[in-house]
Parts: structure tokens; sequence; C-alpha cells
């Protein structure tokens, strides 16, 4: 691609710097996240000012289609997943509809001894045994999600069950239980050692943590849910009406 602007142009040279940037983040060796050239030596290529440069990227990065990293320069954001808070699914089921295609890493189940946190949901004794499924899920040039759940004792939930399959499929259709009310918890933090290298993101790097207690329609917990995402990748929407 040339690397060109009309010096000569009524339309203002920012305005041109952005129209250029934006047809150079779809070209194959910057859309999966690539970093564009210096910001000194493009504005030198160009003949225009850092400042000018700026106003495009600065706009770019505001829509979200640019990622400024201190030290390091500027790369074009990888495609990302949208989902909507105010009407929620199974993972699967999620993607599916939306035309996404993802890769499971990792879908691991065993019984584990449930936590206080857990064992105050459940409203079971802590220690008492319960169904962790691990789940680390991505596109196919790498993971961005991890998953863990944790389902009540009361479900009769086996290990051996085919999880590749959408989850609240299996519950509804195979244990009879209906996931019908979740309570949503979101915050952002610092990967941990363990979360950047099941990610493979850098420790300190931004996160998503996303907690999901769900209930049966009569207000029965089923499953604790915790998530941690790669924040660039992921966006959560609601819409609210007044």
């Amino acid at each position: 691609m040339k690397l060109k602007i009309d010096h000569n142009s009524p339309l203002p040279l920012h305005a041109q710097v952005e129209i250029l940037l934006r047809k150079m983040i779809e070209l194959p060796e910057y859309k999966s996240g690539g970093f564009l050239p210096k910001e000194i030596d493009l504005a030198k290529r160009l003949g225009i000012s850092r400042n000018t440069l700026r106003q495009a990227t600065n706009k770019l990065e505001y829509e979200g289609l640019l990622i400024r990293k201190k030290g390091i320069g500027t790369k074009v954001a990888e495609k990302g997943i949208t989902t909507n808070l105010d009407n929620w699914q199974s993972f699967t089921q999620e993607m599916s509809d939306q035309g996404v295609d993802f890769v499971n890493f990792i879908i691991e189940a065993k019984w584990v001894k449930a936590s206080e946190k857990i064992s105050k949901f459940f409203d079971i004794k802590e220690g008492e045994k319960v169904l962790c499924l691990s789940r680390l899920r991505g596109f196919k040039d790498g993971p961005f999600v991890y998953f863990e759940s944790y389902f009540h004792p009361r479900i009769g939930l086996i290990k051996d069950e085919d999880f590749t399959k959408p989850l609240y499929s299996i519950l509804e259709n195979k244990y009879n239980v209906v996931p019908s009310i979740s309570k949503e918890e979101i915050k952002a933090k610092l990967a941990s050692k363990i979360t950047a290298d099941r990610l493979k993101i850098q420790q300190g790097d931004p996160v998503l943590i996303r907690e999901r207690f769900v209930s049966d329609p009569g207000k029965r917990p089923l499953e604790y849910n915790i998530g941690y995402y790669i924040a660039e990748k992921f966006t959560y929407s609601i819409t609210i009406t007044r």
C-alpha cells in the first residue's frame, strides 16, 4: 500500500490520515493485531507533524480500532467479541448466534472441595465435593477467555458429559434443571501469573473478570461461574430503556 496524502487537497490533513489508517488496518499484516509503523517514521513519510497524526490515531483509538501501548507502539485491535448483559445464555449458544467460530483449547471436569464462597452460594458445607468444569476458549490464533464453572451437587451432573455441547442445553435436556436467573458481577484487574500463562498474555495485562451466580426459576442455586477475558478482545453491552 502506498503511504501518501495530498497536501494540496482541501480535505484537512488529519482527515486524510484517518482515511489512510482505516485502509491500513484492513491489510493482512495489520488486521490481526499488528503494530503500525512508528509514529515518528509514519509522520515523516507523510510529511506531517506528529500532532496531525495523533488527531487521526486518537479518533481510531477512541473507536476501539487501535490500541496504544506506552513505550511499545500503536497496534490494530484484534477481532473482539461483544456479549449482551440483558440476554444471557451459554457461551457456546451465544457464539453460535453471532456466527463466531471458536476453539476449545482445554475442557476439563473434576471433583473439587467447595470453597467458602461457593459453599455459601450453594448453601452446602464448606469442603463438600462439587463438580468443577474448566474451559479455555478462543480463536485459532490463541485463547481469549478462561472459565471455571462449579455446579450444585443436587443437579447430579457427572464429569464424563460431553461438555463441547452447549452447557445449558445439557442441564435442561438431560438433568431437567432450567438456568433462568443470573446475577452478574464484573470487574477489571491486572492478570496474575497463572491467568497470564493461561491466556498467553503478559503478567499485569488488563483482564475482565466476570462472576455469574445462576439459579433456577425457584431461585435455587445451580452454578457459580467465573470467567477471565483478555480485556482488549471482549466487550460487554447492555441496553437500558428509560
